[in-house]
Parts: structure tokens; C-alpha cells; sequence
């Protein structure tokens, strides 16, 4: 996996803003769960200081993923679209702090530092934002078992009545 390395805290404080695209494939948590390695998840990240100073990243990821569709066990494409506000502690012990503090449950903490891997997070944005147990809408093996039901079948009589005459 190609790591994207960053000092979060030094990217928050000069408001830094990188975006780019990653291969499915380089993401192998996120390859594992999907039904080929095919293609490329498309990220924003940019760095802040929210009004309590903290430091605060927004993360925002798109991308479309295949995945097997519990139901019928074929493949699903899946398009993802997600957006986090991540706000950084100096450590583990000041998570607990910053989320005390917090009134937004939707707002994560995470531990800062000078190596901050951004494939990392990506990637976990991206596998927080796939279901655990993917389907489709209507499965496409469903859909013709469907539209069979619904045309009508001749009576084996009617058959049996014209074979007669």
C-alpha cells in the first residue's frame, strides 16, 4: 500500500488541503471485502482549527465498489459517498477528554502525531461507509424469476384440447 504520511497536527495548523485517487487493489483491507480489486476511491482531505482550537480534519471519500450481494450471490456495485470530521487528541488518554467535550456524536477523535498514515484513514472511511451484509434492491436473478411468474402459462388442458382437434 502506497503510504500517504502526514504531520496532522502541522496539516491542521497551516489549513492544508490534499485530494486525490487510490486503487482499490492498494487498499487491502478494502480488497479483501470486495469482488475484485477494480477501481479507485476518490478522497479530500483538509486540515483545520475548530473554534475550541482543536485540531480537526475533514475527510471526504467517493468511490464505487463491487461487492457479493448476500441474497443472490452475485456481484453489486456499490457507490460510496462519505464524509467524517475527525478531530485530533495529542494521545489515547485525550480522546476520552476531547469526546467528553464534545455535543456532536457524529464527530470522531482519533490520535494525532507526526506520521499520520492518510491511506489509513481512507480506507477506514470507506469500509465504515460499505454495509456489513450487502444486497440489491431487487436481485437480477429475481427480477426474471419475477417477470415469469407474472406471464401466464397455458393450462396443460387447453394444451391436451388443441392436440385433440
Amino acid at each position: 500500500m502506497q503510504a500517504f504520511v502526514i504531520d496532522a497536527f502541522e496539516f491542521c495548523q497551516v489549513k492544508d488541503r490534499r485530494e486525490g485517487d487510490i486503487a482499490v487493489a492498494n487498499l487491502p483491507r478494502l480488497a479483501e471485502d470486495t469482488v475484485d480489486r477494480a477501481g479507485q476511491v476518490s478522497w479530500v482531505l483538509q486540515g483545520a482549527i475548530d473554534r475550541s482550537g482543536h485540531s480537526r480534519l475533514n475527510l471526504s471519500v467517493s468511490a464505487t465498489v463491487h461487492l457479493m450481494c448476500q441474497r443472490c450471490l452475485t456481484p453489486l456495485a456499490f457507490k460510496v459517498a462519505s464524509e467524517s470530521t475527525l478531530i485530533l487528541a495529542k494521545d489515547e488518554a485525550g480522546i476520552d477528554e476531547i469526546e467528553a467535550m464534545l455535543p456532536d456524536d457524529s464527530i470522531d477523535v482519533i490520535a494525532g502525531g507526526q506520521s499520520l498514515n492518510i491511506a489509513e484513514l481512507i480506507e477506514d472511511e470507506v469500509l465504515l461507509a460499505i454495509p456489513q451484509s450487502p444486497k440489491h434492491e431487487v436481485c437480477p436473478d429475481q427480477a426474471a424469476l419475477e417477470a415469469l411468474k407474472g406471464a401466464k402459462k397455458p393450462s396443460p388442458f387447453d394444451v391436451l384440447k388443441n392436440i385433440k382437434q
